[in-house]
């Protein structure tokens, strides 16, 4: 649909654009990113025809566009510039009417019920209808954009080319606008290649994108090609950080600031616990970074947090998101801020340890409910009900670590667990075999993110090495707690 041959240009006798060469398919979305001043909104005039370039060529439709007249540009490719100038009175009708004129053959004398047509549906998909009959000047400046746009739709060409399509819209307004925009290129084919300031808005509704750098191409690609975080930090000369949306396969960046709010190094230790009628809490003065397989708040995030709630054997799971975010409340603590866990064991009865290390220190707090131990190489055998049990653990350390080390932390604590199992002869009543864990374990891993910075936590490094140490006692010593009580 689109293509751009080698191409160099700028205004006047300074070059600002150097030899850029791209092709986007019919039916793709293309999105153009880079630092201010990098050449976004040049490249764009040089695409749409505004400015000659001094060397190369833009074809659509594999014709040159200095070939095609401005009515037969007009019907291919619509434009909206980054700043939209009202040079006359006008309601919010009459300016996306204004799309339409290439398809007239006068100034509106042969309007066409194609033409109402285009201009209803346009002023739907942006959500500007109920402000038709009134003057754009009165519009806030969002309103204002979405009426543009609103008149880029109404234009029907087959390429759309979008500067900053999303300026000056709120949250709600660009999803609106972006998922129209991507329903169109999905559903009917249509071609669009847009500028942005958001990363991740780019991201998520582009399928390539072009990054620039001192008005050339440092990459192009799929948005996992291009959103990498070296190359952003080189080009923006920002530090960031990258992670994959929640929801679709694509890359999302978070900004990283060089300042930080205390310099006091922040650390925890056993007087940060807590204990309540029916749970142990740790409560720390500062968020801590979690992963966590929690009944409240589980995955991976920042809480102060964290509780494990002693719940009778009858208790009703299926009512448990909404009645534990009410406990939650209900004992003075933020739903927000906290890791909520639960137990049919006593809390009071958790093992709490300890340990000095190097890189800071470590906490370990276990709690083992061990009734309905399995294993977990056998579980797909049994059909029959099992007997919840749960053993809940808590790693908190004094130190920093890498995503990396998260996931391995919960990888030895888990080994650990399994061992201590094994230690203390812990069978599967079903299988007859050596129990690995229960059916409703529970893990937590926090990290003050202060400190010794750690990249990685298996069984060969410190932190780790500390971690299989301590879960492993703490879990010897709390099921030998629960038998105890189970033999009394």
């Amino acid at each position: 649909m689109l293509k751009v041959e080698h191409i160099s240009g700028g205004y006047q006798q300074t070059p600002i654009i150097h030899d850029i060469s791209f092709e986007v398919q019919k039916g793709e979305f293309l999105g153009i990113l880079g630092p201010n001043g990098c050449g976004k909104s040049t490249l764009i005039k040089i695409i749409s025809g505004i400015i000659k370039p001094s060397s190369g060529r833009v074809f659509i439709d594999g014709t040159p566009i200095e070939k095609l007249s401005k009515r037969q540009l007009a019907k291919k490719m619509t434009v909206l510039p980054q700043i939209q100038n009202n040079a006359f009175p006008a309601t919010v009708r009459e300016t996306v009417e204004i799309g339409r004129y290439p398809h007239q053959t006068g100034f509106f004398s042969s309007w066409s019920e194609e033409d109402e047509k285009a201009v209803i549906k346009a002023m739907e998909l942006t959500d500007v209808l109920k402000y038709q009959d009134t003057n754009v000047e009165f519009l806030s400046g969002g309103e204002r954009q979405r009426v543009f746009i609103a008149q880029a739709l109404a234009q029907s060409s087959e390429l759309l080319i979008l500067d900053e399509p999303t300026n000056h819209l709120d949250i709600a307004h660009q999803k609106q606008i972006l998922d129209m925009i991507r329903r169109e290129v999905t559903e009917h084919g249509l071609t669009v290649v847009a500028v942005f300031h958001d990363i991740n808005l780019a991201s998520l509704y582009c399928d390539h994108l072009l990054l620039m750098e001192a008005g050339r191409m440092k990459a192009y690609g799929e948005p996992h090609e291009v959103i990498i975080e070296q190359q952003l930090m080189e080009v923006y000369e920002a530090r960031i950080s990258t992670q994959a949306h929640p929801e679709q396969p694509k890359p999302q960046m978070a900004i990283l600031p060089d300042f930080e709010d205390e310099k006091k190094e922040k650390t925890v230790s056993l007087s940060n616990i807590q204990m309540g009628a029916d749970y142990v809490a740790f409560i720390a003065d500062f968020p801590l970074k979690v992963l966590s397989s929690a009944v409240h708040n589980a995955g991976l995030g920042w809480y102060r947090t964290f509780i494990n709630r002693t719940v009778p054997p009858e208790y009703d799971i299926e009512n448990v998101q909404t009645e534990f975010m009410q406990y939650i409340m209900n004992n003075g603590f933020s739903p927000t801020n906290t890791v909520g866990m639960m137990t049919a064991v006593d809390t009071k009865k958790a093992v709490m340890k300890e340990y000095p290390a190097s890189f800071g220190s470590l906490i370990v707090i276990v709690t083992a409910g061990i009734g309905g131990a399995v294993d977990v190489s056998r579980a797909y055998q049994q059909t029959v009900f099992q007997p919840i049990g749960t053993i809940n653990t808590w790693v908190i350390i004094n130190g920093k670590l890498s995503d990396e080390a998260f996931v391995q932390g919960m990888m030895t604590a888990t080994e650990a667990k399994s061992k201590a199992l094994q230690t203390e002869n812990v069978m599967d009543k079903w299988s007859n075999t050596i129990a690995t864990g229960t059916p409703t374990d529970s893990l937590l891993v926090a990290a003050t993110q202060h400190g010794k910075y750690m990249q990685y936590a298996g069984p060969i490094t410190e932190v780790g090495k500390m971690i299989g140490k301590g879960v492993y006692e703490a879990t010897v010593e709390a099921i030998r707690i629960y038998k105890r009580e189970m033999e009394q």
